[in-house]
C-alpha cells in the first residue's frame, strides 16, 4: 500500500521597493515544476503588504490544510540560506510595503507573546542544505518587515494546530546584481536544491 503523500504550502513574495525581481518568487515558481518525494506541493506568491500577506497565507493554509508550511523571502547581504529561528511581534519597516503601509514601532498582536519559534527543524535543515553543497546558516532575525509579519502570523494562527511552520530567507540572484552593486548572490538552481533538502528533511 503506498505511503499518503505529505501536502506542503510554500510561499514566496512578488518583487518590491521598486525591484523587477524577488529571489523567492523565481524559487516557488521553479519548485512548482520538481518532484519532491513523498510530497506533494502547494505554492502561493504574496503581495509584499502587511496585511494583504498574511490573510493571503492564512487563507491558503485552511483551504488546503497542508502538513508543512514554508515561506521564502529575499534577504539581500545575506550569502547563505537562512532558516529562521524566531518570529517577533513587532512591525517597524524602514521602508514602506508595496501598498504604501510604513510601520514603526508596531505590535502585531498587543494579546500574544513578544515571539514564536519555527516549529521547523530549523537546525537540521540548515545541516542538510550543507550537505548538499550549499552555503547554508541559522538566523535569529528575520527583520521586522513583511516576512516577519507573515513568519509571525504564522506561528500564531497555527499554535496547537500540528502544522509545522516557518521562514527561510534567501540570498539575491545574479540578475539582481546591477539593482544591489557589491551584494552577495547565490544561482536558482542552488536555491532550488537547498529548498529540495531542507523540504526533505522536514518531512
Amino acid at each position: 500500500m503506498q505511503a499518503e503523500l505529505k501536502k506542503i504550502l510554500v510561499t514566496g513574495f512578488e518583487p518590491f521597493a521598486g525591484s523587477q525581481l524577488n529571489p523567492s518568487q523565481l524559487l516557488v515558481t521553479a519548485l512548482q515544476k520538481e518532484e519532491i518525494p513523498g510530497a506533494t506541493l502547494e505554492t502561493l506568491i504574496l503581495p509584499v503588504e502587511f496585511e494583504a500577506a498574511s490573510e493571503q497565507l492564512l487563507s491558503k493554509v485552511r483551504e488546503c490544510n497542508p502538513a508543512l508550511v514554508i515561506s521564502f523571502g529575499q534577504a539581500e547581504g545575506r550569502e547563505a540560506i537562512t532558516p529562521e529561528k524566531i518570529a517577533i511581534n513587532l512591525d517597524d519597516a524602514r521602508i514602506p510595503d508595496n501598498s504604501g503601509d510604513q510601520r514603526r514601532n508596531q505590535t502585531i498582536i498587543d494579546s500574544a507573546p513578544d515571539g514564536y519559534f519555527s516549529t521547523l527543524p530549523v537546525e537540521r535543515m540548515v545541516e542538510a542544505i550543507k550537505a548538499a553543497g550549499i552555503s547554508s546558516q541559522l538566523s535569529l532575525s528575520a527583520g521586522a518587515f513583511v516576512c516577519n509579519h507573515i513568519f509571525f502570523m504564522l506561528q500564531h494562527s497555527l499554535r496547537g494546530t500540528g502544522i509545522k511552520s516557518g521562514f527561510i530567507h534567501l540570498p539575491l540572484v545574479p540578475e539582481q546584481s546591477p539593482e544591489f552593486p557589491g551584494k552577495p548572490t547565490m544561482e536558482l538552481s542552488e536555491m532550488v536544491r537547498a529548498a529540495r533538502a531542507a523540504i526533505l528533511s522536514a518531512l
